[in-house]
């Protein structure tokens, strides 16, 4: 089955490659001119994937993120922008993108940069189905959601990866590097600040839902996935 793609751009020169390329891969596309027609068309329609560039004519593609995350949307979302600086970036990562990819770019980098987003298979609980924790937190693997109790736990898809590999191995370390290939891919072309950001949301998310459990960064090394007290 195709995966649906929205590429949320309003320059042809940009737009009509790109769509092109990923039609070729077998990609279901859509394409959105303006952040008011992407964030219509992502709650209507849920695609897999949007790549949606910054420099939109009605609104910024921060806002534009922002304000899918906040309608529910648990898809990827790749940044794609001429905005190179480290803080953009990071600001970027912090509204709920998952990637960043800046101008000008390699179509080859950025289907890889899509796959990796893509690629589920590799994030599986123990037994492939379903962790409850001590703090009652459950992580069910199959349908890729979260509870406490009654109450569902929104997560973006990176940020239930990661949550579901430090599940897997509860109260040990977990290697930025293992984090990093399982959860992103091997041949990761970024910055492992993009882990940094997915714990620090994937811990908000955890506190505000009075979770019981936290992610312990261990200096030098990685993460633990612990029962607070």
């Amino acid at each position: 089955m195709a995966h649906d793609v929205l590429v949320v751009e309003d320059e042809e020169d940009i737009a009509v490659p790109l769509i092109r390329t990923l039609e070729r891969e077998g990609y279901e596309v859509n394409r959105a001119s303006s952040g008011a027609d992407a964030l219509t068309f992502v709650v209507d329609e849920d695609p897999a994937v949007v790549i949606l560039d910054l420099g939109l004519p009605d609104m910024d593609g921060i806002d534009v993120c922002r304000q899918m995350r906040t309608a529910g949307y648990l898809g990827g979302i790749i940044m794609v922008t001429a905005r190179a600086g480290e803080l953009d970036r990071v600001v970027g990562l912090d509204v709920g993108a998952d990637d960043y990819l800046a101008k000008p770019f390699g179509l080859a980098e950025l289907l890889a940069r899509v796959r990796a987003l893509l690629r589920r298979s590799a994030i599986v609980t123990p037994d492939g189905s379903t962790v409850t924790t001590a703090s009652g937190l459950k992580i069910d693997a199959a349908s890729r959601r979260v509870h406490l109790g009654d109450q569902e736990i929104a997560l973006t898809a990176k940020e239930f990866d990661v949550l579901a590999v430090l599940a897997s191995h509860h109260d040990k370390v977990v290697p930025r590097e293992t984090l990093m290939n399982q959860v992103w891919d091997q041949n990761w072309y970024g910055s492992t600040k993009t882990l940094d950001v997915t714990i620090g949301r994937l811990r908000s998310k955890l506190e505000a839902a009075d979770a019981g459990e936290r992610v312990v960064a261990i200096r030098g090394v990685g993460f633990r996935l612990e029962t607070g007290t």
